[in-house]
């Protein structure tokens, strides 16, 4: 059965389903779906169980630490608000407690819903789950040409980069999904710095992202210096980057010396496994090789510090 009315409990699904044109059957959103813009009237049925907002990395790290120790969970659900939505579909996912309702908790609090909807995972560790899980979206309502259309955009976009960067001596990154405390990436990051034609120095493609001390980290000494803390905006990397700034500079000396440490938009283009790591890509094109021919666009990443 086509779904009809859908409800997407994280931001890249609501991304994927109105990339394939169905914005109109997105009937509710999680609290942080924030693109495209137009969906910011839908009811929202998630929310935190502690207020993160304008909070530190580490003290969000704590925050979700306690939900987790006291109730289980990073998130509450609006059972009733789905309910009187009458949903044929909820995506949820799969890949992490922390970074959007969990397919556990979504399929036990919908379970006694009358008629109860289809739960669609979406359980993306790498960019070619990323893919499929475009096509399954796709597949659940009525838009698989749609979905083939748009993964094949972005193969066309990510196998230009590649193209235009082949070749071209792979400066060493060391990027930092969180500050505190510090963690490096995992999952598909690495194939997105990978693909954009830098040497990662640290961090394990199609596997979660893992910690390393302050102390381990200037051992590493890239040339560029990624800030993108997962699920933060420009403006968030950059106030996070200007708090630890001295601890960045003892970790990349070299990199801030040649005023390659950036910022970035992580929330938009590197934490959601959705259509716009297409863009990831070109943006970090842009910023490891500034002088390969046409450019790529800059788009939503700094210079740290500003210049």
């Amino acid at each position: 059965m086509v779904a009809e009315r859908i409800v997407s409990l994280l931001p890249s699904a609501t991304e994927i389903v109105c990339a394939l044109g169905l914005e109109d059957r997105l009937v509710g959103i999680s609290h942080s779906c924030d693109y495209p813009p137009g969906v910011a009237s839908r009811p929202r049925l998630t929310r935190p169980r502690h207020d993160l907002a304008g909070l530190t990395s580490g003290e969000i790290d704590r925050a979700v630490r306690a939900a987790l120790r006291d109730y289980g969970s990073v998130y509450e659900i609006d059972v009733a608000g789905i309910a009187s939505l009458e949903p044929d579909l909820v995506i949820t996912q799969g890949i992490c407690d922390v970074c959007a309702v969990p397919e556990r908790q979504a399929v036990a609090a919908l379970a006694d819903l009358t008629p109860a909807p289809r739960v669609l995972t979406l359980d993306a560790h790498d960019l070619a789950a990323i893919l499929d899980g475009i096509r399954d979206v796709g597949c659940a309502t009525g838009a698989a040409a749609e979905a083939d259309a748009l993964v094949a955009d972005i193969l066309r976009r990510i196998v230009t980069v590649r193209a235009r960067v082949d070749g071209r001596p792979r400066p060493s990154v060391l990027a930092l999904e969180w500050l505190d405390p510090p963690y490096v990436p995992g999952h598909w990051v690495p194939e997105l710095i990978a693909a954009a034609g830098g040497a990662l120095v640290a961090g394990i493609a199609r596997r979660p992202s893992y910690h390393l001390t302050w102390q381990e980290l200037p051992a590493l000494d890239p040339d560029v210096l990624l800030i993108m803390p997962c699920g933060f905006g420009l403006e968030e990397a950059r106030r996070e980057a200007e708090r630890y700034g001295d601890r960045l500079r003892d970790v990349a000396p070299r990199a801030f010396a040649a005023g390659r440490v950036h910022a970035l938009d992580a929330s938009s283009y590197f934490s959601r496994s959705g259509p716009r790591v297409a863009d990831g890509v070109e943006i970090l094109a842009s910023l490891l090789h500034p002088r390969t021919e046409a450019p790529f666009p800059k788009r939503r990443a700094a210079i740290f510090p500003e210049r």
